[in-house]
């Protein structure tokens, strides 16, 4: 009997067994690159390859729109590119959008490489932090080393790397058309679906040699989003933002410290501080720019401190100002510190600290007015012969006192010390 149940069940599981499983959904990976080259926005790209191919994506399609950045987040997004297991096309978009500077190297790096029209591409010669090109001998290094990078993988692409080094050398910019015109990049595309339709079932030969045949037939969409943590700290590495969270934290911990127990002030600025600290520390800082926003601090103090006439206090507001301007060393616009920012965030920051360096300055010079401590230096006078022992009336009451020397009744008195009940004191000299 149980053989018959066995051979039973193996009739009716083994066609299910037979049949064959279905497949998972075809899935195209949108990265959204719309931000400035910088570590965050590497890490981005990066771990958008990473999900595509921990999924099965059939490719990545990173939509690039952004005026450059950082040579080394350039660098890891490029590499990133070149490592990928899964297919990735690289795409600017949509009309009107840009891969200046940084972003040519990463429109390039892609097996796909395509533009919309109206977009452009280029602009890709290293500057300094002041905007300018580097100069001599810096120059040079810095040039033969990114163009001989670019080469590297634009000519093993296939495309015409000659021209992608004029990008570089000259910073020669092109626009959709003459880049597809010039063979550096592979074609046009409108938007995505137009891309997807271009290049389903073309031929690409990997940057590994293997050749693969793109298959996008039902294939979905999946955009890939930043997390919180990439958005926040995205947002923090702007240089303009960061000087403001710096400057704010500034002030609220030493509110906190003035202001012992009102935790607020202290907590808001130790996170505004660390958020700024953190974007300062993947951002390309002169030094000099620091020392000089520490000397504009010093000399704030000093102002509170030391009556210069206002010399001080516009000293540090010159040496803030300048500081400012000079902290990051970005290669483009978006990476450094505008004027306007640094002024908005000098000006009030100078009148505040001083103003409250004053505020606690004096209060800590005022005499205090109750207690015991507030009888020091009071007049009264004598109710009866004061030495070692006696009465004198002061602040409104009796009170037991001595004195060094004999203090006739009737004579006025100042208080010296107290010492509980019993205060010290001296005849007040008339006159005085």
């Amino acid at each position: 009997m149980k053989k018959i149940h066995i051979i039973l069940i193996w009739i009716l599981v083994f066609p299910i067994c037979l049949q064959p499983q279905s497949a998972k959904p075809a899935t195209i990976v949108q990265i959204d690159m719309d931000a400035v080259v910088h570590p965050v926005s590497a890490d981005y790209v990066r771990s958008g390859i990473t999900h595509a191919k921990e999924i099965g994506a059939r490719a990545v399609i990173l939509r690039i729109n952004t005026p450059g950045g950082l040579l080394e987040s350039m660098r890891e997004m490029v590499g990133a590119i070149l490592d990928s297991e899964v297919p990735v096309i690289t795409w600017v978009g949509p009309n009107g959008s840009r891969a200046a500077s940084a972003g040519f190297f990463v429109l390039l790096a892609g097996d796909v490489a395509a533009m919309a029209p109206g977009t452009n591409t280029g602009a890709a010669h290293p500057v300094s932090g002041s905007g300018g090109k580097i100069e001599d001998v810096m120059e040079k290094k810095v040039v033969s080393d990114i163009s001989a990078y670019i080469r590297s993988y634009v000519s093993k692409r296939g495309r015409n790397a000659a021209m992608a080094e004029l990008g570089v050398v000259e910073s020669r910019s092109f626009t959709a058309q003459e880049a597809v015109d010039q063979k550096l990049i592979d074609g046009l595309a409108n938007d995505v679906p137009d891309l997807i339709r271009k290049y389903n079932g073309q031929q690409i030969r990997r940057f590994n040699g293997s050749t693969v045949a793109l298959d996008f037939d039902g294939a979905s969409i999946e955009t890939y989003s930043m997390s919180a943590r990439q958005s926040l700290l995205s947002h923090a590495l702007d240089p303009n933002l960061a000087l403001i969270l710096g400057m704010i934290g500034l002030l609220g911990l030493y509110f906190e410290m003035t202001h012992p127990g009102m935790i607020l002030p202290g907590v808001a600025g130790a996170i505004c501080l660390i958020l700024s600290l953190f974007a300062f520390n993947l951002l390309p800082v002169n030094w000099a720019g620091a020392a000089l926003i520490l000397l504009a601090i010093v000399l704030f103090v000093l102002e509170a401190t030391i009556t210069s006439h206002g010399i001080l206090g516009l000293g540090g507001i010159i040496s803030m100002i300048a500081g400012a301007s000079m902290l990051v060393e970005g290669p483009i616009p978006e990476l450094r510190i505008h004027t306007a920012t640094t002024i908005a965030v000098t000006l009030p920051l100078a009148a505040i600290m001083i103003f409250l360096l004053r505020l606690a300055i004096a209060s800590r010079r005022m005499k205090t007015i109750t207690g015991e401590e507030g009888m020091i230096g009071e007049i009264g006078f004598a109710k009866s012969d004061v030495h070692s022992a006696g009465k004198v009336f002061v602040h409104g009451e009796s009170w037991n006192a001595s004195s060094a020397e004999p203090i006739a009744a009737g004579s006025p008195v100042r208080v010296l010390r107290v010492q509980g009940l019993k205060v010290e004191v001296e005849e007040q000299k008339r006159g005085i």
